[in-house]
């Protein structure tokens, strides 16, 4: 693909220079659709990108968008604060139809804010009101978002560098298989927790994503979720999933816990909550937790109605028959990993591992700094991709969960080039 120079200057003049994913695309997006981006000069990219995992069914999604186009043409309520309207009403009972009462999660729903870090921190605040203590636990390589109570369980250097803050009340325990098998699941923690002597204050909850996106592409396994689960309940702390990027369809079920058979006490939920990338986030937790006093945890942009309009669209669309959009997406996840062995093979002397589950996928090599050539040569091929993990060391692939198996077959193309051309 051949570039022409791209007018950045605006960008570099006046953005601040925090902005990141830019540099590494250094092109002007104009237009999506689907599985493709388009620059303002109309080269044409193919997504595995996906917003971060915010737009699980692509861009500009037709179903989802005539939903928003007739609701902002009949002047539908945009800003509600936590008023009650017409659509909010529409989005709850189509959550609790389509999404809680099949899976018998007895959730109250609570909009906290429109980002993810919103839903965590009022999560950390619930669990710390209800158990009276303020110890969390969360895990090695966790991200939990940027805000300073969500960065004090997050595990990357860097990240929590940026607080320029000292970040509290927050104690790192090992995630699944940091020891390589060599340690037993929960030793360290379970002796912490029932010896006086061990300096951990007794902690409320416990945080964890089931399968770690930005922190490597880290999938927990069934029976260490479960263990964790049991541990929680032994020792009285709240299990709270953090399912912002891997919950709404990511890893085949709607919430990456389904396969692991538990039911935690809170779950936050974002990113692809509204289905068409608009800001949305709801902090799901059983009844019991509901102590909020009204107006205790709130936020001026908690309301967005034209993403619960899309959000309704969206389970509608994709949710209301049951177990097809996790098939395909379980079968989308195959086809990924068969192209993922064969780049493996074809590099046995570089690549270290490929991991991953239903649409989230990562390739890692031996040398740290390949992963960033890799998703350099593919953008220049015409791919956005991104590295993941603690020292980028990781290529991620999160394509929307509405690829075709032709674009799957593209995208993976351009991996296996990218990875040849890298060496």
């Amino acid at each position: 693909m051949t570039l022409t120079q791209p007018d950045l200057s605006v960008f570099e003049t006046l953005e601040s220079e925090v902005r990141s994913y830019c540099r590494g695309w250094p092109v002007v997006f104009d237009r999506a659709q689907g599985s493709r981006m388009y620059d303002e000069d109309g080269h044409r990219y193919l997504d595995f990108f996906a917003g971060a995992g915010s737009l699980n069914y692509g861009h500009n999604n037709p179903v989802l968008k005539r939903a928003l186009i007739d609701y902002l043409m009949r002047d539908g309520v945009t800003h509600g604060l936590d008023m009650s309207t017409v659509a909010k009403r529409t989005f709850l009972q189509t959550f609790q139809d389509l999404v809680l009462r099949p899976r018998d999660l007895p959730y109250k729903v609570m909009f906290p804010g429109p980002t993810g870090t919103n839903a965590v921190e009022s999560a950390l605040k619930l669990a710390r009101k209800v158990k009276g203590r303020e110890a969390i636990v969360s895990f090695t390589n966790a991200f939990h978002g940027m805000s300073l109570g969500s960065l004090a369980v997050t595990g990357n250097a860097f990240k929590r560098a940026g607080a320029g803050v000292p970040l509290v009340h927050g104690t790192p325990m090992p995630f699944d298989n940091y020891f390589d098998g060599q340690v037993p699941d929960f030793l360290w923690f379970e002796r912490l927790l029932e010896d006086q002597g061990s300096g951990l204050n007794k902690p409320a909850a416990v945080i964890v994503e089931t399968v770690q996106g930005e922190g490597g592409i880290n999938a927990a396994r069934p029976e260490w979720l479960r263990a964790l689960k049991a541990l929680c309940e032994r020792q009285d702390m709240l299990l709270i999933v953090d399912d912002i990027q891997m919950g709404c369809g990511r890893t085949g079920a709607f919430f990456s816990f389904e396969e692991a058979g538990i039911v935690p006490d809170v779950v936050t939920v974002s990113k692809s909550i509204s289905g068409y990338g608009l800001p949305m986030s709801l902090c799901l937790f059983k009844p019991e937790l509901d102590v909020w006093e009204p107006g205790e945890h709130n936020g001026t942009f908690r309301g967005n109605n034209p993403a619960f309009v899309t959000a309704t669209a969206a389970l509608e669309t994709y949710w209301a028959d049951g177990s097809a959009m996790e098939k395909q997406t379980r079968a989308r996840g195959e086809q990924v990993e068969q192209g993922l062995i064969s780049i493996t093979e074809e590099n046995l002397a570089d690549v270290k591992e490929y991991r991953g589950r239903g649409l989230v996928w990562g390739l890692e090599f031996h040398e740290k700094a390949r992963a960033g050539r890799v998703a350099r040569r593919a953008f220049e091929l015409g791919l956005l991709i991104e590295t993941s993990g603690p020292e980028s060391e990781v290529v991620k692939l999160l394509p929307a969960l509405t690829v075709t198996p032709e674009e799957l077959d593209e995208g993976l193309s351009i991996v296996a080039r990218a990875v040849r051309e890298t060496v």
